[in-house]
């Protein structure tokens, strides 16, 4: 049986957790979304941690009643919005202890998002 000295050992046993941390992190920003509406209410973007649009929600009839130079209008702004949230979402997870488990940020708890 191979004896590892203690201070290897230890020097291992960090950086497992610390791979363990890392991974705890990255699921956690990867869990941030963001949908904020447009300012008519009938455009919802999906935008995540990484500014990244991942879902795009139009009321029925949005296309009908919105011009074409309005939707665009309607459709950024939500964008945007959405955007500056997930940011927002990002930095709050950042600021905090990034390493605590179980913090209660707002993405674990769904109060950061829109919900119709």
């Amino acid at each position: 049986m191979t004896n590892i000295h203690p201070e290897v050992q230890a020097a291992l046993d960090a950086a497992r957790e610390l791979r363990h941390k890392i991974a705890d992190l990255r699921e956690r920003i990867d869990a941030i979304r963001a949908r904020r509406p447009s300012p008519s209410g009938a455009v919802i973007p999906e935008v995540d941690a990484m500014g990244r649009l991942t879902s795009l929600y139009m009321a029925p009839g949005t296309a009908d009643r919105f011009e074409s130079d309005e939707l665009i209008t309607e459709i950024m702004a939500a964008i945007r919005d959405s955007t500056a949230d997930a940011a927002r979402q990002y930095e709050q997870l950042m600021d905090h202890d990034p390493w605590a488990t179980g913090s209660g940020s707002d993405t674990e708890s769904g109060a950061a998002e829109f919900v119709s």
